[in-house]
This record gives C-alpha cells, sequence and structure tokens, in this order.
C-alpha cells in the first residue's frame, strides 16, 4: 500500500508552502472564504502557486460560492482542485474541469449516504460541529466512516503529529488534510510540526 498523502490547508505565504513541498506534501489548500482565518487574496495565492512545482497538487477551497466567482478564481490562480466546503449540492459539484473535493462533515452514520450522492474526484471527512465549515480541531469518530469509499477519502478534523499515524492506521485514507494542527498562529505554519505531521503520517 502506497504511504498517505498528505494535504497542508491554510497556506498563505510563499515560506510556508514552500517548506511544506520539502517535507513531502503532495497538495497545498488555499481558502477563498472570507470568513476563514486562513483566508488569502487570489493575487497572492496565484503568485504562490507559480513558484510551486507542477506536480504539486494545488486546491482552492470555496464555501457556498457562485459558480462564476469560483471559476474566475479557479482560472487566475491556476490551482488544479477545487474544495468545496460548504452546502454545495451534488448538481453544482458537476462539470468542472479541474478535480473535484467536496467535503462532508461528518456527525453521524447518514454521512456515508451524503458522501455517495456527490459524483466527485475526492470526498473530505470533516468533524461536524453545529454552525462551523471546518478548522475546528475536533476528530471524525472512525466507525462512522465505515462505507466511505477509501480510494477517494481525505480524512481531516483535528489531526496533529502526535494523532496522525494512529488515525491513519484507523481508516486507511488515501491522503489526510491538515491546517490548524501544524500551525503556531492561523495561517502560520510551524515547520517542525510539519514535517512531524507529515513523516508520521506516510509511514504509519
Amino acid at each position: 500500500m502506497p504511504p498517505v498523502r498528505v494535504k497542508v490547508c491554510g497556506i498563505t505565504n510563499v515560506d510556508d508552502a514552500l517548506a511544506a513541498v520539502a517535507a513531502g506534501a503532495a497538495a497545498l489548500g488555499f481558502n477563498f472564504y472570507a470568513g476563514s482565518p486562513r483566508y488569502v487574496a487570489p493575487d497572492d495565492a496565484a503568485k504562490i502557486v507559480q513558484l510551486v512545482p507542477p506536480s504539486i497538487c494545488t486546491v482552492g477551497v470555496f464555501v457556498d460560492t457562485p459558480r462564476e466567482r469560483v471559476a474566475a478564481i479557479a482560472a487566475q490562480v491556476g490551482v488544479t482542485s477545487l474544495q468545496f466546503h460548504g452546502n454545495e449540492s451534488a448538481p453544482y459539484c458537476l462539470g468542472w474541469t479541474p478535480k473535484v473535493i467536496k467535503a462532508i462533515r461528518v456527525g453521524d452514520r447518514h454521512a456515508v449516504e451524503t458522501a455517495r450522492s456527490y459524483a466527485v474526484d475526492f470526498i473530505l471527512a470533516d468533524a461536524y460541529v453545529n454552525g462551523q465549515f471546518g478548522g475546528t480541531g475536533r476528530r471524525v469518530v472512525p466507525q462512522l466512516l465505515e462505507g466511505f469509499d477509501r480510494r477517494r477519502l481525505i480524512l481531516a478534523g483535528g489531526l496533529t503529529p502526535e494523532n496522525v499515524a494512529d488515525a491513519v492506521r484507523a481508516v486507511r485514507p488515501f491522503a489526510v488534510d491538515v491546517a490548524s494542527g501544524i500551525e503556531r498562529a492561523p495561517g502560520k505554519k510551524d515547520w517542525s510540526l510539519m514535517k512531524r505531521f507529515i513523516a508520521h503520517a506516510q509511514t504509519a
């Protein structure tokens, strides 16, 4: 079984992006939701993406954004994947050229039915917290992921260098996603934590 891939989300600056790549990250996430403490302006994200190796998956994160706005930002920045992290419908997630990730907030066993209703490339499983779209630091209960297609599952929610190996062994996802678990402040990565997180994830 190949090592789990790691997506470092909430990238806001060039130095963190390049440090993540050097540490072994397979994907970088750029949050275009203005309500997030990890928001990055499209102009700034475009400059970062230009400096990232083309082998790295670059992901634009959106929350309930009009399609035209998503398309415009994706084209401007040059991201290779789109992540929809709000209440986007299954039809909304169809018809995009970049790969599509749909975030599902997992709070009970009905989440697997919700995931199956989305014909997307990947499902990102995040912990359900009422009124919040993500970045809560809460973990997903592994038992609630029974029935999810592991080949397209990205596990998020409360992952840290200390617990990611156990989470990978318990769930065996395609990839893991981390933001707050490797930060010294929102949008500012702690490079030491990031290196440890990626190493622990990939050796689990």
